[in-house]
């Protein structure tokens, strides 16, 4: 299992070395220029340091491979407003043909991406989109969905009077937000027994859900399950409680299918998660952000499938990152 995790962790670590600057002076990287008559893309992504932030901009660069006329520019947000915010407006200043935008608050970059819209540059909210913005498409998931999935799950599975922490995203995120109100309705709501003995934002980061899992193992002798809005989180809690005996029938449950989701969920530490396939969401960001440069559409808003990964299906997910050299084969 530590073998195996180390090549997915080096596999994030060389997105987040490329997102912080390799290959341009500008802090930013570049797919294969496709010639001056092609369209030049900019990609604003909300962090490297969380795991599914890189693989998609991972899988972003590749996707715009696969097409000649294509010149992607991926930029990092920091996981910072001002720095995401000043990025897009950097992208419009330079005059973009089209700019995507990973929010890392979608509130706080609602006004960056109505100028996108004013400046008549393409504009494309993903992951999370960015609601009500009147000239910009969207490509992204359910999140309300991608949670209910695990939470209509989970109602099995949390035993009788169980006692549960909960991880939550970003305030003001629309799938941290969603997700939230998903376990809500789809779990808390039908099991008045259970009992939330810890929630906090950790904000998708597993270092913040390591420092609250350690606060919340010392307050309580019991802790059932582990609710978290997405892997990362889940990762870090799971960490936590590793090789403690007490903890050893833990639950947990998230959100993106991670490869290293993959691998807590085939070893039996982890319960289930949600895929978000940044492989699918990249490829349809290219495909949406083609057919708008084209002409071919004026406004697109479209979703990915959001499938239940659990130890029944997971050695068929843990094959597609082998195939992608994300997991070690």
């Amino acid at each position: 299992m530590k073998r195996k995790l180390v090549s997915v962790l080096v596999g994030i670590s060389m997105v987040a070395a490329l997102l912080t600057g390799c290959g341009s002076a500008n802090g930013t990287t570049k797919t294969e220029d496709k010639g001056k008559d092609g369209y030049r893309v900019a990609y604003i992504a909300r962090a490297q340091s969380d795991s599914f932030a890189a693989w998609l901009a991972n899988e972003m660069m590749a996707a715009a491979e696969e097409y000649d006329d294509i010149t992607l520019d991926v930029f990092d947000g920091q996981a910072d407003d001002e720095k995401e915010n000043a990025a897009i407006e950097n992208a419009i200043t330079s005059k973009y043909d089209a700019i995507i935008v990973q929010p890392n608050n979608g509130e706080a970059q609602r006004p960056y991406v109505e100028k996108i819209v004013a400046a008549g540059i393409v504009a494309i909210t993903t992951n999370a989109r960015i609601d009500g913005i009147e000239g910009a498409s969207s490509v992204d998931a359910d999140p309300y969905a991608q949670a209910a999935v695990n939470a209509q799950a989970a109602l099995e599975q949390v035993p009788q009077n169980a006692k549960v922490v909960v991880l939550n995203g970003p305030s003001g995120n629309f799938h941290a937000d969603e997700r939230r109100k998903a376990w809500q309705a789809e779990f808390f709501d039908k099991r008045p027994d259970v009992e939330i003995v810890g929630e906090q934002i950790a904000n998708w980061n597993k270092d913040e859900a390591v420092q609250y899992m350690e606060d919340w193992i010392i307050s309580n002798n019991q802790i059932d399950a582990i609710i978290s809005m997405n892997d990362n989180m889940a990762a870090g809690a799971l960490e936590v409680v590793a090789g403690k005996e007490e903890f050893k029938d833990i639950l947990s449950y998230g959100v993106d299918g991670t490869a290293e989701a993959m691998l807590l969920i085939e070893a039996g530490t982890m319960t289930s998660t949600c895929l978000q396939s940044a492989i699918d969401l990249a490829k349809l960001n290219l495909e949406t952000v083609h057919k708008l440069l084209t002409g071919e559409e004026k406004q697109i808003d479209t979703d990915i499938d959001a499938p239940l990964i659990n130890k029944e299906n997971v050695a068929d997910y843990v094959k597609m990152y082998k195939d992608r050299g994300l997991i070690q084969k």
